[in-house]
């Protein structure tokens, strides 16, 4: 049996940062789910309600890729009250030729937030206007700090806002983002208000009741929604929609049950196929993203198992070439 590496958190960081080489991973995972034989089972999810937490278990083979990765994501939403974070998990590496493991990477759910960021940057890039410069962010937390970052890296930002439902974390978030970036970043009490005038919209909250509705948002607007993945979960206003000129999801079959899509189909805001896309073949140029300075877009990102195997992928990659890590003979 070979080696298999551990990997831990720290060293993780220290080898995938949220830079352009991420995004560029997870652009190529969208590329090749469009365009080659993924192999990509639906998520496997459950809910222990009792300590309100859930489970999510990711995976995907992609040709080309030497190794496929299988992720294992829990999320235990009541754990800040006792001192511990809400979200953490692990990836573990296999080989695509034998089956057999080679590396472990106890991330704690590191990886899937550079990779989640990374997907909302790609979404972007393909949907938001060239000129875009503006951004709301609608959230508080770590994704939204990210989501904000990672866009840097594919348009020429210039200012921020942030809306969250605690107006003092909102606050602190906005000062922590403008130290950070370089550029100004502002709490906004009113999401409305917040919205109004952005290029790029991004929602990263867990609600489960839209935070963002359909009559806020203007002609050549770009939304990403980044927060439902779970079906009870629900930011964007189903009217929003109908009314958007492109809707794009990650995965269609993941949005009409878990996204936004789910929502509006159920409420009969959406009621064919018109007007529904996929980011891979957009990505893969053998579809049409944005048609004009006009259009309104929304991305609908539920996170997929192929950014898993990307990132994860890269990862290893890196530690690799760095001599990182610890091997552990089985």
């Amino acid at each position: 049996m070979p080696d298999v590496t551990i990997l831990t958190e720290k060293d993780l960081t220290g080898l995938v940062p949220l830079d352009r080489a991420a995004v560029d991973c997870v652009a190529d995972a969208f590329k090749a789910l469009a365009t080659e034989n993924v192999v990509m089972p639906p998520i496997l999810s459950f809910a222990i309600a009792e300590a309100n937490g859930e489970v999510d278990v990711k995976t995907a083979y992609v040709p080309g890729i030497d190794s496929f990765a299988i992720k294992i994501s829990p999320g235990f939403f009541d754990n800040p009250k006792i001192g511990l974070p809400s979200l953490n998990g692990l990836m573990t590496l296999f080989s695509a030729k034998t089956g057999l493991i080679e590396a472990v990477l106890l991330d704690n759910g590191y990886l899937t937030d550079i990779r989640t960021a990374a997907a909302g940057a790609v979404a972007a890039d393909q949907l938001a206007r060239p000129d875009a410069s503006h951004v709301a962010i609608l959230g508080t937390g770590l994704q939204a700090r990210l989501q904000l970052e990672v866009l840097t890296h594919v348009r020429k930002i210039e200012s921020a806002v942030i809306w969250g439902r605690d107006p003092e974390k909102a606050k602190q978030t906005a000062s922590h983002l403008a130290e950070k970036l370089g550029f100004p970043v502002t709490a906004e009490p009113d999401a409305e208000t917040a919205v109004r005038g952005a290029d790029i919209v991004v929602t990263t909250t867990p609600a489960t009741k839209p935070i963002l509705m359909a009559g806020w948002i203007e002609p050549g607007q770009h939304v990403t929604a980044m927060g439902s993945d779970a079906e009870h979960k629900n930011e964007i206003d189903p009217a929003l929609l109908a009314r958007a000129d492109l809707y794009v999801a990650d995965r269609l079959s993941q949005t009409r049950k878990l996204g936004e899509l789910h929502h509006a189909l159920a409420a009969g805001a959406i009621t064919g196929e018109d007007g529904l896309a996929e980011l891979g073949p957009i990505v893969a140029g053998t579809a049409k993203g944005r048609q004009s300075e006009t259009d309104i877009t929304l991305a609908d990102l539920t996170g997929t198992g192929v950014q898993d195997t990307a990132i994860a992928t890269l990862a290893r990659q890196r530690a690799q070439k760095a001599g990182a890590g610890t091997n552990f003979s089985a």
